[in-house]
């Protein structure tokens, strides 16, 4: 009987964050700002179709780095659970800091108990009443959840360009001017000129009633709110069991393909939020994309 390799705990976990650490490190870089005006989200984003910035309830926004596929799960299962718990309680009970710790306990098992963690970094940003009440989250691709004060950067050059941002930034200004530094930090660290086509930008509007998120176009010019494209779930769930809580779906309810896949029936097991974002949930469709090969 062979014996099987003996790998050291602390050896594993360091192989894993230092693979999930540059499958991040290859996303194009993203900027959050916190100011008196909002909360904008900005990066570079060549593609026309797939976003990395999106709305996930009335006032709390998303923004992903690494794999497109990896963070669009999660995107996803957000928008189920903040749906599901606004619909089962109060709009106002679905906050950014219960999203973020729902994101950061799924993280956590999939780097623990996963053969390959998620390549990932993700922000949740919450737009308050003031900007004292804003709230920044920043998880991890191990889980590891924190709090950003100001302003927030993910992906490649994430140091130099926290660095010029931090001596530049001031609440008070423009949300103009507030592009203007976030995309200068950028080129300035990755050495190009961007076209202004190539970015992406979220605004969480503090004055709004009630949802606030809308896309604005290139250095600020509002263009209305974006139709978010929903790739990686190309199948329908079916209603949730609002009693759970937990993103659990009535076993053998039917769902159905819809979309650029090869329409079937199918039936859908019981599921938790972590097993939706770890894709368990994910139905064997074909889809005509390879998301799994992207990285933004």
């Amino acid at each position: 009987m062979t014996m099987p390799f003996y790998v050291p705990p602390e050896q594993l976990v360091k192989d894993r964050a230092d693979f999930a650490r540059k499958g991040v490190s290859r996303g194009r870089p993203i900027v959050v700002l916190q100011l008196e005006v909002g909360v904008l989200l900005i990066g570079e984003n060549p593609s026309p179709s797939l976003r990395k910035i999106g709305e996930i309830y009335d006032r709390i926004a998303f923004a992903g780095v690494g794999r497109f596929n990896e963070f669009e799960t999660l995107r996803v299962a957000g928008i189920r659970y903040a749906d599901l718990k606004g619909y089962s309680y109060a709009r106002t009970d679905v906050t950014g800091k219960s999203l973020a710790n729902a994101y950061s306990q799924t993280l956590g098992q999939i780097f623990s108990h996963e053969i390959k963690p998620y390549e990932v970094d993700i922000v949740v940003a919450e737009v308050g009443d003031g900007l004292s009440d804003d709230k920044l989250f920043r998880v991890q691709f191990d889980g590891t959840l924190r709090d950003a004060d100001r302003f927030a950067v993910l992906g490649a050059g994430e140091e130099a360009i926290a660095e010029r941002i931090s001596a530049s930034l001031n609440a008070d200004m423009s949300l103009d001017e507030a592009v203007v530094l976030a995309t200068d930090a950028i080129q300035h660290v990755e050495e190009k000129e961007i076209d202004t086509s190539e970015w992406e930008t979220g605004f969480l509007e503090r004055s709004a009633d009630r949802r606030s998120f809308s896309a604005i176009g290139p250095r600020g010019a509002a263009i209305g709110t974006r139709q978010l494209t929903n790739l990686v779930s190309c199948c329908t769930l079916p209603p949730c069991n609002v009693a759970s809580l937990a993103l659990r779906t009535s076993t053998g309810s039917p769902a159905s393909c819809a979309g650029n896949v090869d329409s079937h029936p199918m039936r859908w097991p019981a599921i938790s939020f972590v097993e939706w974002c770890r894709g368990d949930a994910r139905p064997m469709c074909s889809s005509r994309t390879d998301l799994a090969s992207i990285s933004m």
